[in-house]
């Protein structure tokens, strides 16, 4: 068992998109990592295409608005002909939200919006976010001379869900039951991942919320997705809505979701905030509102994904007394965030991926 490193040798990187000033800027945030180099970049998938017989890049960094033939079109013939990590670089649209989902189950590694550089927060934000997505989309397959990283960008402080929820005392999290819930956290690789997990899954199960990190905008799109390849029925959650059996609630991106007690129920409340985990919505977060509003009456699953993010709030699940479970390492795409738990102690048992749906109805069927 073994986690997915950062590399010593630096990633390198092509950026394919057809306006030169987002070329520039693109080039300008990566470069802040020094783990990455950009090697090269085109304004069309041709030139690319012809870029890319001299030279392979570890990432390419591709926006799906491209002149002639259309990223998704390029995409498709890269992981026919020649397939690598790809991380989607796309704009807030509808039609681009709809074409970022349709990459993802094309092989594309990553999706990420294209950031709003309006401010020096937005360049520090856009940094990191870029930065993790190219490093993400690197671990998806080993590369020559990979091994831990002496240095790679720093965006100060990572923070923990105590800045958007505080820790209550074990004693606190006491009270009535108030029915069952199953928390999911995801990263890389998490949306075909879910959808396996997902769709075998009877109509009738407890409510199940989700935190797939995932570019705002983008996460209503992905929630219908999954609606319409599951028997469950599956919402972009909002602030308000009461927990249902039957019921899979998504986080909105750009925000953190929480579990908070409603009367004899559960209703979920969206909230803005820091990064934590240097995610939002963050995993940490959620799993830790659920060990505090369900205790017992919970289970958490921590699926594919980079990073630590769901570590601390799956172990938080443990001590309040849910089950717990991780996707296995032949399974995942990234094995990050599903190790990290396990170092941890934060479950002791980590599932092929094909088991859990099995495993989500045997745990609710000895709940009722």
């Amino acid at each position: 068992m073994s986690p997915q490193p950062r590399s010593a040798t630096p990633i390198s990187v092509m950026i394919v998109d057809d306006s030169a000033s987002a070329r520039s800027a693109l080039t300008r945030l990566l470069s802040a990592d020094p783990g990455i180099t950009v090697m090269g970049q085109a304004g069309d998938a041709y030139e690319a295409a012809a870029a890319m017989r001299n030279a392979l890049p570890d990432v390419l960094m591709l926006d799906l608005a491209l002149p002639g033939m259309s990223g998704l079109a390029f995409l498709r013939r890269i992981m026919a002909q020649r397939p690598m990590p790809v991380v989607v670089c796309s704009a807030f649209t509808a039609e681009g939200s709809k074409n970022a989902m349709l990459a993802l189950e094309s092989g594309a590694a990553e999706v990420v919006s294209k950031p709003r550089l309006t401010s020096k927060a937005d360049w520090a934000e856009a940094e990191v976010r870029l930065s993790d997505a190219v490093h993400a989309a690197a671990s998806t397959r080993p590369r020559r001379g990979a091994k831990p990283a002496a240095k790679t960008l720093s965006p100060g402080p990572k923070l923990t869900a105590d800045v958007i929820l505080p820790p209550l005392p074990p004693r606190a999290n006491a009270g009535p039951p108030h029915g069952e819930i199953i928390a999911i956290g995801a990263s890389t690789g998490g949306t075909e991942a879910l959808v396996q997990v997902l769709s075998p899954l009877p109509p009738d199960l407890p409510p199940i919320v989700i935190v797939q990190h995932m570019p705002e905008h983008f996460t209503r799109t992905f929630a219908e997705r999954l609606d319409g390849l599951c028997r469950p029925r599956v919402t972009e959650a909002q602030s308000g809505d009461r927990l249902a059996r039957g019921l899979v609630m998504v986080a909105p991106g750009n925000r953190h979701m929480l579990v908070r007690r409603n009367g004899a129920g559960y209703a979920i409340e969206i909230v803005a905030g820091e990064c934590v985990s240097r995610h939002r919505p963050s995993v940490d977060v959620l799993f830790r509102s659920v060990a505090q509003a369900a205790g017992c009456q919970a289970l958490g699953i921590v699926l594919t994904g980079m990073g630590d993010d769901g570590a601390r709030g799956l172990l938080e699940m443990r001590q309040a007394g849910a089950e717990t479970l991780v996707q296995d390492e032949a399974t995942s795409v990234v094995f990050g965030m599903p190790y990290e738990a396990l170092s941890i102690g934060a479950a002791t048992l980590a599932r092929p991926l094909s088991r859990l749906p099995a495993d989500i109805k045997n745990w609710a069927a000895t709940k009722k």
